[in-house]
């Protein structure tokens, strides 16, 4: 017979107070956590990653790590797994927001409660997850858009902008993009001429931007990039096609990792909306809470900031990622 780590707990409860096994025995078992992450498609998925295995490490939790190389389906494989092993708690940063709903009942009817960082899913029935954590990807969409309008107030127009898009299908490309748009779109001056994924790398990015300068060169006023990594390939387009970075073009990204500062110090960012890959603190606190049976918050949601260029090089030794 299975037994999950609340049944295991009251049982140990039970023999100790007949006398017959010391509380001790259960101190001894380690939380269990199963995490799919999404894969290391940048910077900031690299800081994400160490922040979650150094809490765990620091927490005392046994985590069992999976790298989904931004496939769905290895990420589901991987739930799988940590459902055939039984562990405490699953957690994942979904690759996209749809097609999760099958694994997840499976998680539920095992009993497991799921924990989503960073990237949440469209399910019928949210009950499927305990929380969602991390940040507010349609209020960084706003906070770039307002910086923009605030830019160009006193630019009469038209203004073309060009936009890389994150992983197609993902929460924060979605949300990004909607927020921003949200913004802009109450200024006729603002036109979106190009829209595209890069798929959040920097090498796409960089790829997509030549596309996007071949097609419309000096038409370009502005560049919104749904994070820093595409926002960096970008710019290396931007100057072999011989024009200025930060000047010619205005750059717009999400995540202000620790390149975008070096970029911006170097005068080729204007600006980078915080997003913060630190979550295993947290997460590791959520994990102990659930476990313990503990209410929890259906939406955690992480405090963050914007930074212009203009700050860059006075916040760059704070930076941990």
């Amino acid at each position: 017979m299975s037994m999950n780590r609340r049944t295991f707990s009251a049982a140990v409860a039970a023999a100790s107070v007949a006398g017959t096994l010391p509380l001790a025995a259960f101190a001894q078992k380690k939380i269990v956590l199963g995490f799919a992450q999404v894969g290391a498609e940048s910077e900031w998925r690299t800081a994400n990653t160490e922040s979650i295995k150094s809490s765990a490490q620091e927490a005392g939790i046994d985590l069992k790590f999976s790298d989904a190389q931004q496939k769905q389906e290895n990420q589901i494989k991987a739930i799988r797994s940590y459902i055939a092993q039984k562990v405490d708690v699953i957690a994942f940063s979904p690759v996209v927001e749809t097609g999760f709903e099958n694994v997840l009942r499976e998680a539920k009817a095992a009993k497991i409660p799921v924990v989503l960082t960073d990237r949440s899913v469209k399910v019928k029935d949210d009950s499927l997850y305990v929380t969602f954590m991390g940040s507010d990807f349609t209020e960084e969409g706003r906070k770039a858009g307002r910086w923009l309008v605030d830019k160009m107030k006193d630019n009469k127009g038209p203004v073309n902008i060009v936009e890389l898009q994150g992983t197609v299908g993902s929460a924060p490309a979605i949300d990004r993009k909607k927020g921003f748009e949200e913004i802009i779109k109450k200024d006729p001056k603002f036109k979106i001429i190009r829209s595209q994924t890069g798929d959040f790398t920097r090498a796409k990015g960089k790829e997509v931007m030549e596309a996007f300068l071949k097609a419309d060169g000096k038409n370009i006023n502005v560049l919104f990039a749904h994070n820093d990594d595409m926002a960096i390939g970008a710019i290396q387009a931007i100057e072999e096609a011989g024009l200025k970075p930060a000047k010619d073009i205005i750059i717009i990204s999400i995540d202000a990792v620790k390149g975008a500062f070096e970029a911006m110090m170097a005068g080729k960012l204007n600006v980078s909306v915080e997003c913060s890959p630190l979550l295993g603190p947290q997460l590791m606190s959520a994990v102990k809470d659930i476990v313990a049976g503990k209410p929890v918050p259906k939406r955690i949601i992480t405090k963050e900031g914007i930074f212009p260029m203009e700050v860059a090089a006075a916040e760059f030794p704070k930076r941990k990622y």
